[in-house]
């Protein structure tokens, strides 16, 4: 799944150019091909498919070019995940009704890439199985507000166990609670399932999609499909595939490892994956010049010489002529700053 505008990260991501397309980590590699990579052990890659908004559809072909063109599907509008993911698994389901799937966000970071190929592999393995879906449920190192968690029935660290629920995002003092039970894990939105049982699944749960997606099928694989898209595809319910079906499913199990992840969400998360000096300062950029900073995050990289002084805890970036100087305390105002 390509398709998001990332506007926490602004003005470093963009409508234009969010961040699943940039390299945010000063590696060389963009986000989606980070995804791409790992997933190679398990998944060759012409069995890749990506759904992303239309105008980002050049994109995909320029950054992955092994994944074929045909497996790269053009959302006419955003609906959020349910319709994306009922899309792609339909027209995966058209030619290949046995396939084994793995749906993932191309926006997120894992560093321990050997540990997420094991775990992927031995949740595809079990969701092979019969009608059941897999989640990937991440080990939280600290009580965190802004993700949902999954709370297994026991001990999920590296086997498979049973989902008991999925909670939203909590209050602090609701966190700190997840964090110390032990049973509880980050959701990275990464699920595995056959074709057969994420439609029957949708079909279940979400039958206004599901009658959607049934409308377009005579058009999949034609040169009618992306009319009958542009038409069918914004009638779908706007909803996440947790409302739709995760939170209503008695078929989910969760498996969890420490995975080196992280959602990049914000800049305080990304800071925290950069190389930082010995005053908590983490720059990207080819001259960057810091003076009496601390604990602050400078990403400048197409810009030539920059200079800051005296900023403690505070985000710096500077992309395509806009400039952002925002303290981290109120990191979460950048969506409504950039709008």
């Amino acid at each position: 799944m390509a398709g998001g505008i990332g506007s926490r990260l602004w003005p470093l991501s963009t409508p234009e150019t969010p961040k699943q397309f940039i390299d945010v980590l000063g590696t060389g590699k963009s986000l989606l091909q980070m995804t791409v990579e790992r997933f190679l052990p398990v998944c060759d890659i012409t069995n890749f498919w990506v759904v992303t908004s239309v105008r980002y559809v050049p994109m995909v072909a320029q950054q992955v070019p092994g994944i074929p063109k045909e497996q790269i599907l053009a959302e006419p509008e955003a609906r959020n995940t349910a319709p994306c993911i009922a899309y792609a698994c339909w027209k995966i389901s058209e030619r290949h009704p046995d396939a084994n799937i793995v749906v993932t966000p191309a926006d997120a970071l894992v560093t321990k890439t050997g540990a997420f190929a094991s775990l992927i592999s031995e949740a595809l393995s079990f969701s092979a199985g019969g009608e059941r879906i897999v989640t990937a449920g991440i080990v939280p190192d600290h009580p965190e507000t802004g993700y949902g968690y999954i709370c297994a029935e026991g001990d999920a660290m590296r086997k498979i166990t049973k989902v008991q629920s999925f909670k939203e995002k909590p209050d602090i003092r609701t966190a700190q609670e997840y964090f110390s039970a032990g049973n509880y894990y980050w959701n990275a939105g990464i699920f595995i399932w056959t074709a057969r049982t994420i439609v029957s699944q949708i079909r279940k749960f979400a039958p206004q999609i599901a009658g959607i997606m049934d409308l377009l099928t005579p058009h999949l694989y034609t040169d009618t499909e992306q009319p009958a898209l542009e038409k069918l595809f914004p009638l779908c319910e706007k909803i996440s595939i947790d409302y739709a079906v995760m939170e209503k499913s008695e078929d989910i199990y969760v498996i969890s490892d420490d995975l080196g992840w992280s959602d990049l969400g914000s800049w305080s998360a990304l800071r925290g994956h950069l190389k930082q000096d010995a005053d908590g300062n983490a720059v990207i950029g080819q001259d960057v010049r810091l003076f009496g900073c601390r604990d602050c995050i400078v990403h400048a990289k197409d810009c030539g010489t920059v200079v800051v002084e005296g900023l403690e805890k505070c985000i710096v970036s500077a992309k395509d002529g806009r400039l952002l100087v925002c303290s981290f305390a109120e990191e979460q105002k950048i969506k409504d700053f950039s709008a």
